[in-house]
């Protein structure tokens, strides 16, 4: 569902997407948009409206400064960079998105964490466009609550200029190369509890722990 969010190109709910086990997404469980900062005041005020427990910003410390958010001093707002600076440069898409993973392995696990430790509410995440560090992000959450990959592929192309190719080989990458999404949080500091606890945030209804 989108998010009419004026000064948002690529806000949307991710609410309604289906589980393999016939549950579905939360809606107003997890939204995801480009960045905030060319809201208009009807768009920040939109955002407030939702009741939003915690706004994740994937972005870069310098694209802070350069863009701050409208939200900075609001205690919801947190600045979380889901990769290191420059971890991406000198290689084309989908190898970005297996660089971005293998590089940042830890960091995304604690970015990834937060989804389950937020207050009770929606979160919103956002980078600069919406696209790369949002979709990695937003896969992963999707993944690990039991959305099927075509489904998140399908989400994934929703963005402009986007092809949910991309997703699916970046999924099969974390497959071949650490043992799939789970595999990959644990190792990368996540404990089975944490993981259940995002999942079950997710889903419309309490899900058992796998």
């Amino acid at each position: 569902m989108m998010l009419e969010w004026d000064g948002c190109l690529n806000g949307r709910d991710v609410g309604g997407l289906p589980t393999a086990d016939g549950r579905r997404i939360r809606f107003g469980a997890l939204l995801r948009s480009d960045s905030h900062t060319r809201l208009t005041a009807a768009g920040i005020a939109a955002v407030r409206a939702v009741g939003i427990s915690r706004i994740l910003d994937l972005r870069w410390t310098y694209e802070i400064v350069r863009e701050p958010s409208p939200f900075v001093a609001d205690p919801v707002y947190r600045n979380v960079p889901l990769i290191a600076e420059l971890a991406e440069q000198g290689t084309t898409m989908p190898d970005a998105y297996r660089t971005m993973l293998d590089v940042n392995q830890r960091r995304i696990t604690d970015v990834f964490l937060q989804l389950g430790e937020a207050p009770p509410g929606p979160i919103a995440v956002h980078c600069s466009a919406g696209r790369d560090r949002t979709g990695v992000l937003v896969a992963l959450a999707l993944s690990v609550a039991g959305v099927p990959a075509a489904s998140i592929a399908a989400d994934y192309a929703r963005t402009e200029g986007c092809s949910g190719d991309t997703i699916l080989r970046t999924l099969a990458h974390l497959e071949n190369r650490h043992g799939g999404v789970h595999a990959y949080l644990l190792a990368g500091g996540a404990s089975p509890v944490q993981l259940t606890e995002v999942r079950n945030r997710l889903l419309s209804e309490d899900s058992p722990i796998w």
